[in-house]
């Protein structure tokens, strides 16, 4: 079964722009790949499938799509899986046919990638499905390659995870830097509040701080590094008032009793911070 994927499109990302960049990366200054310019007849044409070589996550076959094309435009690409599906071992993800010059100098940058963006969606599936039935969500982080921020939380979206603050600029993040500067959770609130800020997060790690920031204004509170016996004290101190989040050395073995403390959200910064690339490969043969 093959699929057509509808046109990709993200927020603040320019395809063509990433495109160009990252195959300008590998063909350098001279903008030549002078392996398959010397070894690769100019006319010779070759066919290849893309596959799964463990249980995966598929995430990134439309930038795979957009690399190969933009190097031969006549390129025939058949997706036979869609991001944010599972994938088995030996699973095809998609079959290609075009210049072999085209798709050798296309191959490294398409698989790195979908291996990256897999690798990511895979291993937010596995915290999602640790959490299921407790209500909880689960939340990626700024933890994000430089550059690579909107693809890789597009990546922990295709793994079932919901986007945190994509930037500095959508909401406030007080921290206990901001709340030592401004010296106390209180007042570090009452500054963002009356500069009109209307998104403000309150990092906390001791209960005694959740009144004053919560009197103060903060719309969204950070139980940082709290075990599930101390969440679920802080959840009951905030009795629904606002969304409460569980953060800070989140782990597959710890993740499920913090879910079950009844706090809303549960961030972890190693979804994009410490996933490994999925094993995917590309074999080509001559058409």
């Amino acid at each position: 079964m093959s699929f057509s994927p509808a046109p990709f499109a993200l927020d603040n990302f320019d395809l063509d722009g990433f495109v160009r960049t990252t195959l300008a990366e590998d063909l350098g200054p001279t903008g030549r790949d002078v392996t398959s310019e010397s070894v690769i007849p100019a006319d010779a044409r070759f066919t290849g499938v893309m596959d799964s070589r463990d249980a995966i996550i598929v995430a990134g076959l439309p930038l795979a799509d957009a690399i190969f094309r933009h190097l031969d435009p006549a390129i025939e690409i058949r997706f036979l899986a869609e991001d944010g599906a599972r994938a088995a071992p030996g699973t095809p993800l998609m079959t290609l046919s075009g210049k072999a010059r085209a798709l050798l100098t296309a191959e490294r940058s398409a698989l790195n990638i979908v291996q990256h963006l897999s690798g990511i969606a895979t291993m937010t599936r596995a915290y999602v499905d640790a959490i299921a039935g407790t209500g909880c969500t689960l939340l990626d982080t700024r933890k994000t390659i430089p550059g690579l921020r909107v693809l890789e939380k597009y990546a922990t979206r295709m793994g079932g995870a919901t986007n945190h603050r994509m930037g500095l600029w959508d909401a406030a993040m007080i921290k206990d830097n901001h709340v030592a500067v401004a010296g106390g959770v209180a007042e570090a609130v009452k500054r963002a509040r009356d500069a009109g800020v209307a998104r403000i997060i309150l990092e906390v790690d001791r209960l005694d701080q959740i009144e004053p920031g919560l009197a103060a204004g903060a719309t969204h509170l950070l139980l940082d590094n709290m075990d599930a016996a101390h969440l679920r004290e802080a959840v009951a101190l905030v009795a629904g008032r606002v969304p409460t989040e569980a953060s800070g050395g989140v782990t597959l073995d710890t993740i499920r009793a913090k879910a079950e403390s009844g706090v809303t959200y549960i961030s972890v910064g190693r979804l994009t911070q410490s996933a490994p690339a999925a094993d995917i490969g590309l074999d080509f043969k001559q058409a």
